[in-house]
């Protein structure tokens, strides 16, 4: 009897560690695949069908979503600002735009909890950052045309914001869209997070597809 005991006490306590063991060691669920939505054209697509597909694409109503917003042309941190107005902006994309000259862009998490102004400020002087870094590890072409970025981005007024990702209903992303400073508003699907986005924003001289602009134009400041 005292043996059945200790053989069902054992028993016990190998169903207790394995419990124990499972829950704590349980695999976790299956994160999002980073970059696994992708917010702008698809490369070559052209640009009129890109754009008449995108009002299909807004939140239904009652509910919000991320959403790319693409600029007719850019605008200072402080234009983009007023443009967000009330929405919460997630991140920024920034561009020195440079004519026939294919400049890097630039994607900036933004810094939560503070004023939107200041963190876009905050953000294109770590995009300048990243401008000097590619012109001292670049050669030629590529090391001036980041150089003359980081001349642009290092000014307070650069005019170098090319999109932002906000976040917004139906309403507000429509109202949004109408702005004459937008050019289009691609919504992702409710719930999307920061991590799933991929971000290839319509670039303004992409006025028929969305391919490569050209790249054989003059760099401010090369010898």
């Amino acid at each position: 009897m005292r043996r059945l005991a200790v053989w069902v006490g054992c028993v016990a306590v190998a169903l207790l560690v394995a419990w124990y063991a499972g829950g704590r060691f349980a695999p976790a669920a299956p994160q999002p695949a980073a970059g696994s939505v992708r917010l702008g054209p698809d490369p070559g697509e052209p640009v009129a069908g890109y754009l008449a597909r995108l009002p299909a694409q807004l939140p239904a109503p009652g509910s919000s979503a991320p959403a790319l917003v693409q600029l007719t042309a850019e605008v200072t941190t402080a234009e983009a600002a007023a443009l967000a107005g009330g929405l919460r902006a997630e991140s920024v994309v920034l561009r020195v735009p440079l004519p026939r000259v294919q400049t890097a862009l630039h994607f900036e998490a933004l810094d939560p909890g503070g004023a939107l102004p200041q963190a876009l400020d905050i953000a294109r002087q770590r995009a300048a950052h990243a401008a000097a870094a590619d012109a001292a590890r670049l050669p030629g072409r590529a090391g001036a045309i980041a150089a003359a970025a980081h001349a642009a981005l290092t000014a307070p007024g650069c005019a170098c914001v090319l999109a932002l990702v906000v976040e917004g209903d139906r309403a507000a992303l429509a109202a949004l869209a109408a702005q004459p400073e937008v050019r289009a508003v691609q919504a992702a699907p409710a719930g999307t997070t920061p991590a799933e986005l991929a971000l290839a924003p319509l670039l303004p001289e992409q006025t028929e597809r969305a391919d490569p602009p050209p790249d054989d134009g003059p760099v401010p400041g090369a010898r």
